[in-house]
């Protein structure tokens, strides 16, 4: 999926996860997190949302999250529709998302 514009989804609430995607000019995947709990989850949260990314064929992005002790779920949910509204794409392919998503 091509990132054209930047997109954000979530919120600053606790529990939640605020993403902001944007596109680069590399092919890379730069992730820039802030997080209270970064020390212990930090390393899953990016994995979370670099396999999100994977999964929907982006690079060339670089992603600012800022983290209120999300779940996965809700970090996979956040991203995807980060990258839906980044791409400018309303309609998701649920299927393909469901058989990733387990």
């Amino acid at each position: 999926m091509k990132i054209i514009k930047t997109a954000v989804a979530g919120t600053m609430e606790s529990s939640d996860i605020m993403l902001t995607i944007q596109p680069i000019d590399s092919q890379g995947i730069h992730i820039d997190l802030e997080s209270s709990v970064e020390k212990q989850f930090g390393r899953q949260i990016r994995k979370v949302i670099t396999d999100t990314l994977s999964h929907l064929n982006v690079t060339g992005v670089e992603v600012i999250a800022v983290d209120k002790g999300a779940l996965d779920c809700t970090i996979k949910a956040r991203t995807l529709t980060a990258v839906h509204r980044a791409a400018e794409k309303d309609n998701y392919d649920w299927e393909e998302i469901d058989s990733w998503n387990n």
